[in-house]
């Protein structure tokens, strides 16, 4: 397969994908830079531990030392003044932004010509993606409102009283690896239904030509035919047991990875049943749930694991 950056290059320059490019640079940026400061933070913490006497003197900073830090810093003016800094330097880049770039404005619609691919907005096109791998009132409703409840209630079901206000990955592995791997899941989305997704929301490799007269020849099954079933309440047994199994061996799996130290036991110990079932709940549903099943779609060919008369998942 030869490269074909015009196509690249088409995908990338249009308006509407400027947002996009833009998270491909200024995310591992921000990632790594926040990374970088938590590092510093768990090597200081790992120095306090090892000589608790240091907590009163200026070692509790990060940053080198410099007279006058034993009074902090008062909000006016250091701090508003980098806000005001800040805000005058995103207003300039959106002025030129909006000069330089045209609106993304198309032609009146027709119903007798339809765009291929038709696609959202780049902050629904991961939403869009998702379409492909559940039925659309799980993909379009079911999952979306997990997601923000979920968001929504990690914040009482945290028992971890560590890391607040400070940059620390040894205290917040837990909730930051949870956050990192469904913010990953959602970016890859985006990227999978921009720039992979073309003609008839196809699958083509970053580089491959848009072929628009393109056949494939791909059959999806379902899981109860991967087995020969075609009874379907046979089926919806065999997906029904699936599903029970996958949940049983993800929540084992996590188990292991929220109680791999000390640290993690002792929270565990101070989070109640009911937290920790809502927790397991959403991490697996979400962060294990989704990736698995768009390998399943994606390389096994299967459409839906449990199919029943009234929805399919």
């Amino acid at each position: 397969m030869t490269m074909d950056w015009r196509q690249i290059w088409e995908i990338v320059s249009q308006p509407d994908n400027v947002p996009i490019v833009g998270l491909a640079f200024a995310v591992p940026f921000f990632a790594w830079f926040a990374v970088r400061q938590a590092h510093a933070t768990d090597r200081l913490i790992a120095q306090l531990e090892a000589d608790p006497s240091l907590a009163g003197t200026h070692h509790r900073k990060t940053h080198p030392w410099r007279p006058g830090w034993d009074r902090e810093l008062p909000v006016w003016p250091y701090l508003l003044r980098i806000e005001f800094l800040a805000a005058l330097v995103v207003t300039v880049l959106l002025l030129v932004w909006a000069i330089a770039i045209n609106a993304p404005l198309e032609e009146p619609a027709n119903p007798n010509y339809s765009m291929n691919p038709a696609k959202a907005p780049w902050y629904f096109v991961g939403l869009q993606e998702m379409l492909v791998y559940f039925d659309p009132w799980f993909a379009g409703v079911a999952l979306p409102v997990l997601i923000i409840a979920g968001l929504l209630a990690f914040p009482y079901i945290d028992a971890n009283p560590l890391g607040v206000g400070y940059y620390t990955l040894r205290q917040r592995a837990i909730a930051l690896w949870g956050f990192g791997a469904g913010f990953f899941i959602w970016l890859m989305l985006i990227f999978i239904g921009t720039f992979v997704r073309g003609p008839g929301w196809m699958w083509f490799w970053p580089g491959e030509s848009w072929d628009h007269t393109r056949v494939i020849y791909e059959v999806n099954r379902n899981l109860a035919g991967v087995f020969g079933v075609s009874n379907p309440w046979l089926g919806a047994v065999i997906g029904a047991v699936a599903l029970a199994a996958f949940y049983f061996l993800a929540a084992r799996l996590i188990h292991k990875f929220v109680t791999r130290t000390p640290l993690d036991r002792k929270v565990f110990a101070r989070t109640s049943r009911l937290q920790y079932g809502i927790f397991q709940f959403f991490a697996i549903t979400i962060l294990l749930g989704l990736p698995a099943k768009m390998i399943l779609r994606l390389v096994f060919r299967i459409q839906y694991v449990l199919v029943t008369p009234w929805f399919n998942i």
